[in-house]
């Protein structure tokens, strides 16, 4: 298997992790604490209290970014292999980089949330939802997650499942529109009006 290969050769030939450079767009926020769980705590909380899409969208992004952070140079490197696969439709490829992230990294929430999103693109949702499973279990908040748990809920007919995973992600992430829109869109056809 190619990605056991390149694992093996990152691993043994010792790559440096990359640096990345964040930048906070201004605000209260700009001076976080140094500890990562203090930082996300922080970030969900305005994310909360956020009172435009914009603002909700500049912080989820930050989120994002604190997520990505897998703390390995090898899980990074497989993740950007992973991203480069799917950008390429090679999804047996990018499975392969992900069922890897997954192996050398099972608390990485975000490997999991990757192949759950490559599972429900591929149609394999009883997949994808073990995957998301797995991903709110390591992060209860994790909005990308809980939007595609209500997206294959809503698909597979399960619409109240589906109003309680959209109630629960607007929770988290108040200003999320598409959420908004769909969760007034079930409610409609539940109440018999969007039928």
């Amino acid at each position: 298997m190619r990605s056991v290969f390149a694992v093996f050769l990152i691993l043994f030939l010792g790559l440096p992790a990359a640096a990345t450079a964040q930048t906070t767009g201004g605000g209260a926020s700009d001076v976080l604490p140094d500890m990562p769980d203090a930082r996300i705590d922080q970030l969900f909380g305005e994310l909360k209290r956020a009172r435009s899409e914009q603002a909700a969208r500049r912080i989820s992004s930050r989120i994002s970014r604190e997520w990505s952070n897998s703390g390995s140079a090898s899980v990074d490197l497989l993740m950007q292999w992973s991203q480069k696969a799917i950008d390429e439709k090679k999804t047996a490829v990018a499975l392969d980089f992900l069922d890897e992230i997954v192996t050398l990294a099972p608390d990485y929430a975000e490997g999991w949330n990757r192949r759950a999103t490559l599972h429900f693109m591929m149609d394999n949702y009883g997949r994808s939802m073990a995957d998301i499973d797995r991903v709110l279990r390591l992060e209860p908040r994790h909005f990308g997650a809980l939007a595609g748990m209500a997206a294959i809920l809503r698909e597979t007919g399960r619409k109240d499942a589906a109003i309680r995973a959209y109630e629960r992600l607007l929770d988290i992430y108040p200003m999320m529109r598409d959420a908004q829109t769909e969760l007034g869109r079930l409610a409609d056809e539940m109440s018999g009006r969007g039928i």
